[in-house]
């Protein structure tokens, strides 16, 4: 039977807060179940998403435990992220295919994919997981799917951030649209239209309106440091007695971003799990003496700015949502690999109607 609005179905694999989750639901696909390891996910994952929280190892999971979540649409979507710090150009351990568990995580997703056989399937992560062996055997559990991979940058797509990420999208529908994805060419977002109607708050201090519009605290050092940091420039331009012991070495001088300002009408850098911190790269706010505050990462991460990461009264733990915020798919990528399938869904709805065959 066709429809002129086909539905889709989704889980979610190593969900995270919600972020692949909350922009696949922006573009209209029905997300049931988001599963994760980590218990801290769970609050917001169900605060902000009509969907489940399953709190368990991706590793360890069944087809079973997700066939009945698949079920109630015309169509069935596995999506996933699984975490990338073996791959990532920020972590300097683990890089080979001994690093564990991280590993057999997308050797897990292949492996669910051969058996569930969803319809649709997407994986979002670090470009450099494309030079990987494990990523050619994730490639072989999609026989059977017409598949369609590529680096987005994500500025072409309306981040306000450089980041670069692999995506795949695979149907076993056909091929057609699958690759639109590579053809969006959207408006380059700015950190100003992203963050700069945020009220103003000094280092160390917490908006009393918005728990998570709260920023680290700086050292003296740290405080003439930044005041003396140009938006887009580096440590360079200091004078000689606020440089760091790190900057005087050889090593340093491939680090210039370190320590930097933003600017206004570029965008951000790519957002890591350690953005909270002024030292830990390009993460000083363009006009403010301080690092940018948690609320500030996560709409850079495109997170809506009522989103619910804490329950009311929690203490606000910079290291942990640092690391929630940093390692989550940014809601607009989420949202854009919606829009392609959802599209891609009823061209092959209307090839069907029409012609009485799949094209």
């Amino acid at each position: 039977m066709t429809s002129t609005n086909p539905t889709i179905s989704a889980v979610d694999l190593f969900c995270g807060v919600g972020g692949l989750t909350h922009g696949l639901v922006r573009s209209g696909v029905n997300v049931t179940a988001g599963v994760d390891l980590d218990p801290s996910c769970r609050f917001p994952y169900e605060a902000n998403n009509d969907a489940k929280f399953i709190e368990r190892d991706v590793n360890e999971l069944t087809a079973a435990d997700v066939s009945a979540h698949l079920n109630g649409g015309d169509y069935s979507l596995l999506a996933g992220c699984a975490p990338c710090q073996p791959f990532s150009s920020y972590s300097q351990s683990g890089r080979s295919e001994k690093a564990g568990k991280d590993w057999r995580l997308v050797s897990s997703f292949g492996d669910l994919v051969a058996e569930l056989q969803p319809d649709l399937v997407t994986m979002e992560n670090v470009a450099q997981l494309a030079s990987h062996s494990v990523f050619k055997r994730f490639l072989k559990s999609l026989k059977g799917y017409h598949v369609h991979w590529s680096i987005v940058e994500c500025t072409k797509i309306g981040v306000p951030q450089s980041r670069k990420r692999l995506v795949l999208l695979a149907s076993k529908l056909g091929d057609i649209g699958l690759d639109r994805i590579d053809g969006i060419d959207s408006p380059i977002r700015t950190v100003r239209e992203e963050i700069s109607d945020l009220p103003a708050i000094r280092a160390g201090e917490q908006h009393p309106a918005d728990p998570l519009h709260t920023a680290s605290s700086l050292s003296e050092i740290n405080m003439q440091r930044i005041r003396a940091s140009k938006p887009g420039g580096t440590w360079r331009d200091w004078d000689p007695e606020l440089l760091a012991a790190c900057h005087r070495k050889a090593s340093g001088a491939t680090y210039p971003s370190v320590y930097g300002r933003m600017e206004w009408d570029m965008p951000a850098p790519t957002m890591t799990t350690q953005c909270f911190g002024y030292g830990n790269g390009r993460f000083g706010h363009p006009v403010q003496d301080r690092a940018i505050s948690l609320r500030e990462a996560a709409m850079i991460q495109t997170f809506p700015r009522s989103y619910k990461f804490l329950p009311e009264g929690e203490t606000v733990r910079f290291n942990g949502l640092g690391r929630l915020i940093g390692n989550a798919v940014p809601v607009r990528l989420g949202e854009v690999i919606g829009e392609t399938f959802k599209q891609h869904v009823t061209a092959v709805e209307s090839g069907l109607s029409s012609s009485g065959r799949l094209f």
